[in-house]
C-alpha cells in the first residue's frame, strides 16, 4: 500500500520550490555580508579558586542574638544545628546568621545596623527571629535569606543556600491534623549554653508586636518535654530553665497545665539539679497558686517566679489590653510571700505608655516602694508600627525619659540584699562572670551569688558563707569544712560541644532548658 505522501512528493528534490534562490543567487548574496569578529577573553592567569568556599558546611558562622530567653533558645538551637553540620561558629566568621528582636526599637535598629556591618563587609547574611518574621518586606531585608520563627530546625538547609549565594525564605507554619506545632524538634541538637525553648501567649497587649511573629499558643505535649529533660540530665546539666512569653498559659490548647507538667519534671531532676521558672502573666497563674507555692517550695525548685506588671494603674492595664487589674497582681505576689518564705518576685514596668498620666505613674512608683522588688526591669515605653498602641497618643518624649530616669532612681535607692550578710546558703555555681573574676552561683531565692573562681566548683552545689551585698548580687566565701557536691548524674559537655549527639558526653555546668509551647502565624 502507497504511502500517504507518495502522491505529493517523489523524491527529496521535489520539496524545493522554483521560486526559491538558485546556489548562484545564494552565492552572490554572501559577499555583501560582513563577518563579526569576536574577541577572545583574555586567560586569567592570577584567578584565585577556592574551593572550600563552595562546599557548605566548611565555612565559619558568627551568631547574634537579641531579645528574650525565647530569642536566646532559638539562637543556641541554631548555633547546634550548624555546629553538628560542621560549620565552626566564631566571632570572625564568613557569614553571620542575626537573630532579631521586635519587642523594643533599639534592638532592632542595632539588627539593622548589623545587616548593614556585614553588607559592607561583603559577608553572607541570614535573619531569624521576630522581625524578618512579622516583617519578611521591609527594604532592608530584600535579598536576604530568612529563617522562619518555626523554620528554625531547618538553619541548616537556608545556611547551605545562603553560602551558594541563593536567597531562600522560610515563613511557613507547621499544622498536624489543622493544630498548631511547636517550631523546633525537642530531639534535635542543641548547641551549649541553650534553651528548649517553646513559647506562646494568649494575650492581644496593645504595645506588644511579638504576638505578630509568633502567633498563637502551641503548647509541647508533657511527654516530649519530659524525655528532652531526661536527655539533659543524662548529659550533665544541673539546672533548667522552664520559660516563655506565658509560662502559666503552658496546656490550655492541649488539655493540660502548668503544675501537672512541672511536677512531670521535678521526679526527673537528680538531686542538688535545680529547675527554674520562667515568666508568667498574672492571669493565667492565679487559678494556680496553692500549686504554685508548692512546686516553689520544693527543693529542687528556685523559689522565684517572674511576673511582669506593666502598671500599676488600672486604667493603663486595661488601655494596654494586659486582661488583670493591679488587685490581681498583687494577690499573686502577697499569696506567694506568705505561703513560699524569701521568694523572689521579679517584674517589668513600662514608663510613658500613650495615655499615662502623672497620677498612673504614681501609682506604679507606690507599688515599687511597697515590695521593694529586688529584680526590676525598667522599660522606655517606644511605640511599634503596626501596633494599636502606636495610633494612641502619645506622652512626650522628655515625660518618659523623665519618668523612666525618676523609677530607676527609687528602683537604685534599696538594697534588697542587706539583710543575707552572715547568713550560710548552698548556691549551685553555673557560670562564669562577665569580668571573668568570679564564678555565678545560685541560692535558693536565685540570688546572684559571686564565689572564687575555682575550677571544682563548676557545676556544683557548694555551701557559703555570705559576707557582702550589693545591689544586685550577694559574695559568698565556701566554707572549708564542707565539699562541692556534684548534682548531675553524668560527667558534662565541654563548652562548645553538641547536646544531642549519643556518642558524645556532654559537658556544661548549666544547660538552660527552656521550654514547652509556640506561637505561629504564617506570613503571606
Amino acid at each position: 500500500m502507497p504511502s500517504a505522501c507518495e502522491s505529493l512528493i517523489e523524491d527529496i528534490e521535489d520539496m524545493v520550490s522554483s521560486n526559491d534562490p538558485t546556489p548562484q543567487e545564494r552565492q552572490s548574496a554572501r559577499k555583501s555580508i560582513i563577518p563579526r569578529f569576536r574577541k577572545k577573553r583574555e586567560q586569567q592567569t592570577n584567578e584565585e579558586i577556592n574551593t572550600d568556599s563552595l562546599i557548605p558546611g566548611t565555612q565559619t558562622i558568627w551568631m547574634k542574638t537579641w531579645g528574650c530567653s525565647h530569642n536566646n533558645s532559638d539562637g543556641e538551637y541554631m548555633a547546634g544545628q550548624l555546629a553538628a553540620s560542621g560549620y565552626k561558629m566564631t566571632a570572625e566568621a564568613d557569614l553571620w546568621v542575626l537573630n532579631s528582636c521586635t519587642v523594643k526599637n533599639p534592638a532592632e535598629d542595632h539588627f539593622r545596623n548589623s545587616i548593614k556591618k556585614a553588607q559592607e563587609q561583603q559577608k553572607k547574611v541570614v535573619v531569624a527571629g521576630c522581625v524578618p518574621q512579622a516583617q519578611p518586606r521591609m527594604d532592608y531585608l530584600k535579598g536576604l535569606s530568612i529563617i522562619g520563627v518555626q523554620q528554625i530546625d531547618r538553619v541548616v538547609e537556608v545556611v547551605d543556600e545562603a553560602v551558594k549565594g541563593h536567597s531562600v525564605r522560610l515563613l511557613g507554619q507547621k499544622k498536624d491534623g489543622g493544630r498548631r506545632l511547636g517550631g523546633a524538634r525537642l530531639d534535635l541538637l542543641i548547641f551549649f549554653p541553650c534553651c528548649l525553648c517553646l513559647f506562646s501567649c494568649l494575650n492581644a497587649c496593645t504595645y506588644c508586636k511579638t504576638k505578630h511573629a509568633r502567633g498563637d499558643l502551641a503548647s509541647y505535649p508533657i511527654e516530649e518535654l519530659v524525655e528532652r529533660a531526661k536527655q539533659s540530665f543524662q548529659e550533665g546539666v544541673c539546672e533548667i530553665w522552664l520559660t516563655s512569653e506565658d509560662t502559666g498559659a503552658y496546656g490550655r490548647d492541649i488539655g493540660t497545665d502548668l503544675p501537672t507538667l512541672l511536677w512531670r519534671l521535678v521526679e526527673e531532676i537528680p538531686e542538688g539539679a535545680m529547675l527554674r521558672l520562667g515568666m508568667t502573666n498574672p492571669p493565667y497563674i492565679l487559678e494556680h497558686l496553692e500549686e504554685m507555692a508548692k512546686i516553689l517550695n520544693h527543693p529542687r525548685v528556685y523559689a522565684f517566679l517572674h511576673v511582669p506588671v506593666q502598671s500599676a494603674s488600672d486604667s493603663v492595664l486595661m488601655d494596654m489590653k494586659r486582661e488583670y487589674c493591679i488587685d490581681d497582681f498583687r494577690k499573686v505576689v502577697d499569696f506567694l510571700k506568705e505561703r513560699v518564705p524569701g521568694v523572689t518576685i521579679a517584674t517589668d514596668i513600662i514608663c510613658g505608655f500613650p495615655g499615662e498620666t502623672e497620677e498612673d505613674f504614681q501609682e506604679t512608683m507606690e507599688l515599687v516602694r511597697h515590695y521593694k522588688f529586688p529584680s526590676l526591669f525598667i522599660n522606655q515605653f517606644y511605640p511599634r508600627p503596626g501596633t494599636p498602641a502606636a495610633k494612641m497618643e502619645q506622652v512626650p518624649a522628655h515625660v518618659k525619659k523623665q519618668r523612666t530616669k525618676e523609677l530607676s532612681q527609687l528602683f537604685h535607692s534599696y538594697n534588697p540584699y542587706d539583710h543575707e550578710v552572715g547568713v550560710r546558703q548552698h548556691v549551685l555555681v553555673t557560670e562564669e562572670s562577665f569580668d571573668a573574676q568570679f564564678h555565678v552561683a545560685h541560692n535558693k531565692y536565685y540570688e546572684q551569688v559571686l564565689v572564687p573562681k575555682r575550677s571544682e566548683f563548676k557545676g556544683k552545689m557548694i555551701e557559703v558563707d555570705i559576707y557582702e551585698a550589693g545591689k544586685h548580687f550577694l559574695k559568698g566565701r565556701p566554707v572549708e569544712e564542707s565539699k562541692p557536691f556534684t548534682p548531675s548524674i553524668a560527667e558534662p559537655l565541654q563548652k562548645g560541644q553538641v547536646s544531642g549527639l549519643s556518642q558524645v558526653i556532654t559537658h556544661t555546668f548549666i544547660f538552660l532548658v527552656t521550654f514547652f509551647f509556640s506561637f505561629f502565624s504564617s506570613i503571606s
